[in-house]
């Protein structure tokens, strides 16, 4: 959630900023504005909705030579999505953009008040422009005027400052919350709260760290830390924008539910090989003690953790605890050093996963981190990590970031069966064999495609959908209800099938959906027992099947089922389709659900 963009150079601002923050849309947001300044002027921009709405409103604006400027896109946690909330926030003669939250910015902003000054917005941000030019006022220095104002600040934070006091330096602090910034072979200086708003732009970049903080001019980057200087560590930042445009198709969604073959084969290779499970992240060592496996995520990540806890322990027989982790932060957990400490993130900015994970590392667990995204808060912090290799997603619903991750999981757990020696080699051998197998299990047929369009139709009303599966298919079944809900709005709940019966069953009827998950491989007739007890409490059935079910109000036909996995990944497919069709028929945003937000960075 909430973009931020930056840019010093001689190219028009305006185009810039605003180019990287399209860049950014995918993160989800309801607001967005820029201020520019140049020949000691400050110009700022901000419109509610659409980036759409923003040009509009800069349309007659444009610099001119050497000049500076800070955007953002904002997805509201203090203040309704407003233009008085919209960053950029102002003070007398300095602007703010600021991604993340400031826990005490209430004490801050009463203390401002009572010396007179007048806030606008309903914002946490805007305590951070005050703050500095109060300091400012006593100190006489920008630069000891932002120190000050960071030590003062508490919570999470990636702040970019501008001030005609220093009219040729854009200030930055980062705490918590992600920030990139870069230079292009021009010496232009860019910022970014993701790489893909540097991409095409910066050609290299620095991945900046908690309690880094410093300026930016036409002469170069000065970061500092605890009030030295530290040594600039660049990288080159390499990737092709094409990739992250549509292709063709008429959302990102769908062009991340049709790349899943790809991504999936590139999430094995070099890992899956002819007689085991090789990860170059990781040595065997590192297992040594380890009895329990505790994992932490949230959303979409948390689904893909229940999803192979299962597998953990049915394969490489080790207990195995999946924790919502905003759940997991407050419950004073017991924590053994006997236990690894798995964190899922798509972006590996996800605050409450974060939090979680420096709990673990405070109390001294071996951690290990499933993510997307290199060099995020998330991966620098955990012991090890194991990337994804999803690429960039755009889609707020998560697809093919929750198959790359359900896949490296799968990985892991054979990789530990391995060194405990809980599975037989030819158990081992058939097990990558089917992982093989998985990204034909995932392309999209035309005539799949086509089926599940004609059929969403049907599954436009009523009072609500039922996903229903056992074993590892009732997280998918979770993970079905979950995309549902949240690009169709839609009321979708998964649930164990062998649970119905002990109370929701009662919702039954004709108006009632249920999406029956009916794998041929894993307790196949025990579903299809809990399916007919829906049938005939009139529920409309959806059976998704190798087998042919004749009490289906509708069916698809499943055709890869020599393996609980490739039965897994087929379906996922079918349900991620389901939900981007209804929600298409009901005319919704599908990359850009209300109220969500691809990173969430806030509790």
């Amino acid at each position: 959630m909430c973009g931020i963009v930056g840019y010093i150079g001689k190219k028009e601002v305006k185009d810039i900023l605003v180019d990287g923050l399209r860049e950014l849309e995918y993160r989800g947001y309801d607001s967005a504005g820029i201020a520019v300044l140049q020949d000691d002027e400050i110009k700022s921009y901000k419109a509610v909705g659409k980036l759409k709405n923003l040009e509009d409103k800069t349309k007659d604006f444009a610099s001119d030579g050497l000049a500076m400027g800070i955007g953002h896109t904002r997805w509201a946690t203090h203040g309704k999505p407003t233009e008085l909330n919209a960053h950029p926030h102002l003070g007398e003669f300095s602007y703010v953009v600021h991604n993340g939250i400031i826990e005490n910015y209430q004490e801050l902003k009463s203390s401002l008040q009572k010396d007179g000054v007048k806030f606008l917005s309903q914002t946490d941000t805007e305590v951070i422009v005050h703050l500095f030019e109060k300091n400012y006022k006593e100190l006489n220095d920008p630069m000891s005027a932002f120190e000050k104002t960071i030590d003062t600040l508490h919570g999470a934070y990636a702040v970019l400052l501008i001030t005609k006091v220093d009219p040729e330096k854009i200030y930055f602090a980062k705490h918590g919350s992600p920030m990139i910034v870069g230079n292009d072979d021009k010496g232009d200086i860019h910022f970014g709260s993701s790489d893909a708003a540097l991409i095409g732009k910066a050609t290299e970049v620095i991945y900046l760290d908690d309690g880094d903080y410093g300026y930016t001019s036409q002469e170069g980057i000065s970061i500092f830390f605890d009030k030295e200087k530290k040594a600039l560590n660049k990288r080159a930042l390499t990737g092709d924008k094409i990739s992250a445009q549509k292709g063709g198709f008429r959302f990102f969604m769908e062009k991340e539910i049709y790349e899943q073959g790809e991504v999936l084969s590139d999430t094995i290779i070099g890992r899956v090989l002819d007689e085991k499970i090789n990860f170059e992240e990781l040595h065997e060592s590192f297992f040594d003690g380890i009895d329990e496996i505790k994992i932490c995520a949230c959303g979409t990540s948390y689904n893909s953790g229940l999803a192979c806890a299962y597998l953990f322990e049915r394969q490489a027989k080790i207990k195995t605890v999946v924790e919502i982790a905003s759940e997991f932060r407050y419950k004073e957990p017991l924590m053994t050093k006997n236990t690894l400490f798995v964190v899922i993130s798509q972006s590996g900015e996800t605050a409450d996963t974060l939090e979680a994970l420096k709990m673990a590392k405070r109390a001294g667990l071996k951690t290990l981190a499933i993510c997307n995204v290199d060099n995020s808060s998330i991966v620098r912090l955990a012991d090890h990590t194991i990337l994804a290799r999803a690429g960039i997603e755009k889609g707020v619903a998560s697809t093919k970031a929750f198959a790359t991750q359900v896949m490296a999981m799968w990985m892991l757990s054979i990789y530990v069966a391995q060194i405990k020696n809980t599975m037989s080699k030819d158990e081992i051998k058939s097990e990558l064999n089917a992982m093989r197998h998985i990204p034909n299990a995932v392309i999209v047929s035309d005539k799949l495609h086509e089926k599940i369009k004609r059929l969403s139709k049907r599954y436009l009303h009523g009072h609500g959908f039922f996903f229903i599966g056992r074993d590892m298919f009732f997280p998918l079944a979770l993970e079905g209800a979950l995309k549902l809900k949240e690009i169709s709005y839609l009321h979708a709940e998964g649930y164990p099938a062998g649970e119905m019966k002990h109370g929701p069953i009662a919702l039954a009827d004709s108006e009632l959906f249920t999406i029956a998950l009916m794998p041929k491989t894993l307790h196949y007739d025990k579903v299809k027992s809990n399916v007919e007890e829906l049938s005939a409490r009139d529920s409309t059935i959806l059976a998704i099947s190798p087998l042919e079910f004749e009490l289906a109000d509708d069916f698809i036909k499943t055709t890869h089922c020599e393996h609980p996995m490739s039965e897994f990944f087929e379906m996922m497919v079918i349900t991620q389709l389901l939900a981007l069709e209804v929600s298409v028929r009901l005319g919704n945003d599908v990359d850009m659900p209300r109220n969500l937000a691809k990173s969430v960075t806030v509790e």
